[in-house]
């Protein structure tokens, strides 16, 4: 009994939620990227950073999404190397900027965004290599973003 009444109530919090267009969550992943490559070369304020992408980009950009995750990832840069450290093949600092952008990006998303799909945040991330990584550098970030997903979401993974 306790069960239909604790779902009943989640179930119009959900609703309630602003659907954004995938689109807009796809341009927002792009300007995080940019934003974190720039954050990784100048070691720049990601507060400063970010108000420079926000009056410089245009188009229709999930920027609530843009603000949590660029924000959150330098914050949370230490336990992202901490997850990262065991499943690359050289040493963070060896990595190039972009891979290493999207390997943050891609580890965050895993970490703390449960409500995005592991497989979502995995392809995301590849595509992004795609088109901005070095030639095969989408094969990298897939094999990585792929053993994290193996211990960050295990329990999506079984089901």
């Amino acid at each position: 009994m306790s069960t239909e009444k604790e779902s009943s109530a989640v179930e119009p919090a959900r609703s309630n939620r602003k659907r954004i267009p995938l689109a807009q969550r796809r341009k927002a992943r792009r300007v995080i990227l940019q934003a974190l490559y720039q954050w990784i070369m100048t070691q720049d304020s990601p507060k400063d950073i970010a108000k420079q992408y926000r009056e410089e980009t245009e188009g229709k950009v999930d920027w609530d999404y843009f603000g949590e995750i660029f924000v959150e990832i330098p914050a949370q840069v230490i336990q992202l190397n901490e997850f990262l450290e065991p499943v690359i093949d050289r040493q963070l600092k060896a990595l190039d900027p972009i891979e290493k952008a999207l390997l943050y990006l891609g580890t965050y998303e895993l970490a703390y965004r449960i409500d995005v799909p592991y497989r979502v945040v995995i392809n995301e991330c590849v595509e992004l290599a795609k088109v901005f990584g070095a030639t095969d550098g989408h094969k990298y970030i897939n094999g990585v973003l792929d053993k994290l997903a193996k211990t960050l979401r295990a329990v999506e993974l079984g089901a």
